[in-house]
């Protein structure tokens, strides 16, 4: 049976469906994580078709319906971003109809997506990172093998920008230790090469030497951090983890890994690093990306004008 989210759909849509994601994933190359968003984007697409249109085929998918589509989740309350993500899965599927034959014009070619709104990301202070590691230094001291895997979580996070899921699949080969560099696989199947300083060059010595070696086991295979039972760490572990690294830190924002991927880069970007390098680090495929933490660096500077100046 197949898992493409098509169950409950007419089996004439529902072939279409799955030959989609199984496009996806063979062709187009994406994550599990977007395939699932893009399943359960089309299957509500294709249910309001078939209720909508008794007998429904592929080639009855016209701007209408699918207008009505999003006007329905408009009424129903939907988030500008969540609109904003089904109009592009919907693009990106009536392309893909036309190119495969199945359709003979693109009916999304005039449909206007919603303009997100872009909420500026929570960030630590230099001095909430600052003691976030030292607490998470100190937790270590005493070389138990699971405070010192904590540490090394938090220190590459934030030392490096590198995302949980990234993290996650980090192998030991992928350390450079002599260079201080970490070789991750991002999104799109695109590797990149992100340096660290010397802390976490610390922190991963410890762990390496201390701290692995204990927690791992004949099925650990090659995963560069792990879990309490010795398997590769799973993304939920981690959010733990720095949730719990975070707290101990008195008015620092509940934030959880991918807050410390944002406190890096705002961090960068106000030390000086080029904008270009830091699209780099995080392996932004555009720099309008990163171009955001401009704006966090903009308005943490208002803020502080506004607090400081007798002016303000």
């Amino acid at each position: 049976m197949r898992h493409d989210g098509s169950d409950g759909l007419p089996a004439p849509l529902a072939v279409h469906l799955g030959d989609f994601v199984d496009h996806l994933r063979l062709e187009g190359n994406r994550s599990e994580h977007t395939i699932r968003a893009y399943s359960t984007d089309i299957r509500s697409l294709l249910q309001h078709l078939a209720v909508q249109r008794p007998d429904a085929r592929i080639a009855d998918l016209d701007l209408d319906l699918v207008r009505a589509w999003l006007a329905g989740m408009v009424q129903a309350g939907a988030a500008r971003t969540t609109l904003a993500r089904r109009t592009s899965s919907v693009r990106v599927f009536t392309a893909w109809l036309v190119r495969t034959g199945r359709l003979d014009a693109d009916p999304a070619t005039r449909l206007v997506a919603p303009q997100p709104h872009r909420s500026l990301p929570a960030v630590l202070r230099d001095d909430q990172a600052l003691e976030i590691m030292e607490a998470a230094k100190s937790g270590a001291r005493e070389l138990d093998p699971v405070a010192l895997r904590d540490r090394v979580i938090v220190e590459l996070l934030y030392a490096t920008g590198i995302r949980v899921g990234e993290l996650c699949a980090a192998d030991v080969d992928d350390v450079d230790t002599d260079r201080r560099v970490l070789r991750v696989l991002g999104k799109g199947d695109r590797e990149r090469i992100v340096p660290y300083g010397g802390p976490a060059a610390e922190a991963l010595d410890a762990w390496l030497s201390h701290g692995r070696p204990h927690l791992a086991r004949s099925s650990s295979g090659a995963a560069l951090v792990l879990g309490k039972r010795g398997g590769r760490i799973d993304q939920r572990q981690v959010r733990s983890v720095v949730h719990e690294a975070v707290s101990s830190v008195p008015g620092a924002p509940d934030i959880a890994p991918h807050g410390l991927r944002h406190s890096a880069a705002t961090h960068l970007l106000e030390g000086g690093a080029d904008l270009r390098v830091v699209q780099e680090v995080l392996g932004h495929s555009s720099l309008a990306t990163t171009q955001l933490y401009t704006h966090v660096s903009v308005a943490r500077l208002r803020a502080a004008h506004e607090q400081a100046h007798p002016r303000a």
